[in-house]
């Protein structure tokens, strides 16, 4: 939640899958002055946690665990833009790019070190894992498609309620190319130090 921090206070656009809370929070926020971005984050998943409820036709108890983690990673967000004081970008180009760089670096660790515990995955990675699954798909296909669907999704959000682009820029691209890159430095390091 702390990359996502950074990116957002980058102001130079967040990945594809956390652009769409980020726009539902930039529209919701003067309706409704307790929607946080992080409010907004977990609300996203427990939508998107119904869709692949009803995609799969069936529901599980570690579902509500998933749900639950959002929940967590949410306040935990809203904590991070507590400490940095707020979710509006950096004043100098100079510290915009310096969130930008930690942005994707701290969330490409954050990713490898949550690969590495047995806690549940969160909604996105949840998706992909059951998808990939109940269709005999490969992860990494069900993964791309999996993003290029919430790239769409974002887009049409962005254009629908704040009829332009907002939460996605050069910064998503650069997310894009660079973020299974950095987690695989970050997992082969942290795999280096792992105590068996």
């Amino acid at each position: 939640m702390l990359g996502i921090a950074f990116a957002t206070k980058s102001n130079f656009g967040l990945s594809m899958i956390a652009a769409g809370p980020y726009i539902l929070h930039i529209y919701f926020r003067d309706i409704f002055a307790w929607f946080t971005q992080g409010t907004a984050e977990y609300i996203y998943e427990a939508i998107l946690l119904i869709i692949l409820t009803i995609i799969l036709k069936k529901f599980e108890l570690k579902y509500l665990l998933t749900f639950l983690e959002a929940l967590i990673a949410g306040f935990v967000l809203d904590g991070w833009f507590f400490v940095l004081g707020g979710n509006g970008p950096a004043e100098t180009l100079a510290g915009r790019i310096a969130f930008l760089v930690l942005g994707l670096v701290v969330t490409a660790l954050g990713v490898a070190f949550f690969f590495k515990t047995s806690y549940p995955l969160q909604v996105y990675d949840f998706a992909v894992v059951k998808i990939a699954e109940k269709y005999n798909l490969s992860q990494s296909k069900t993964k791309f498609g999996f993003d290029i669907t919430m790239l769409i999704i974002s887009l049409i959000l962005s254009f629908a309620f704040t009829h332009k682009l907002t939460g996605m820029g050069i910064g998503t691209i650069i997310t894009t190319l660079l973020n299974s890159t950095v987690i695989s430095f970050w997992s082969k390091l942290i795999d280096k130090f792992e105590v068996r």
